[in-house]
């Protein structure tokens, strides 16, 4: 396993184990939103997105997450492995109301300058909001990831489906036994004495 796509539905917690599973690798992380949202929030012409992931494909050992169809097939063509993270709706609309408010709140960079606003937040519109986009994605991404994994056409690929939170804690400790790193658990510090 080195060369890693990992997709699933917004907020199901991609990037968050694509960069813990890239430095377990040793591997670059690349987030394809980070690509693709240019200041301002406008996208990248199509052209230049698929040039510069197809350079980063290229590249021997990756971890590139992200469900952009117009550079899928450049991404699976070169990945070994798909790690599709299938997590039940509820889980994801609470892992990404809660990301949603602690970015808009913190009002935290994402990518190029861009910050998630209040009133992406409390609109229905899936263009405009992460929330909708999720709520209304998952029931799609879950069959388009099921009929990619069961197409003849991604034989070279394995496909790997985590479909909880416990299976995600799994295939992390098996990937650092692979390859051979120890989990790191925070260490307690003793409370100073008074």
């Amino acid at each position: 396993m080195r060369r890693v796509s990992v997709v699933g539905t917004s907020g199901s917690g991609k990037s968050t184990l694509a960069r813990e599973l890239a430095e377990i690798l040793g591997v670059p992380h690349l987030e394809l939103d980070a690509v693709h949202h240019q200041p301002g929030w406008a996208p990248l012409p199509t052209g230049e997105f698929r040039r510069i992931i197809a350079a980063r494909a290229a590249a021997g050992g990756w971890v590139i997450d992200g469900n952009y169809g117009r550079v899928r097939d450049l991404v699976w063509a070169r990945a070994d492995t798909v790690v599709w993270l299938d997590l039940p709706k509820r889980t994801v609309m609470r892992q990404v109301v809660w990301r949603t408010l602690r970015r808009v709140a913190l009002r935290r960079e994402l990518w190029n300058g861009n910050r998630e606003r209040w009133r992406n937040f409390l609109t229905w519109n899936p263009e405009q909001s992460v929330i909708s986009w999720a709520w209304h994605k998952h029931a799609p991404d879950h069959a388009k990831y099921a009929a990619a994994a069961a197409d003849p056409a991604s034989a070279h690929l394995r496909f790997i489906r985590l479909a909880s939170r416990r299976d995600i804690a799994r295939f992390l400790d098996d990937a650092r036994s692979e390859a051979g790193v120890a989990a790191v658990r925070p260490r307690r510090v003793p409370r100073a004495r008074r």
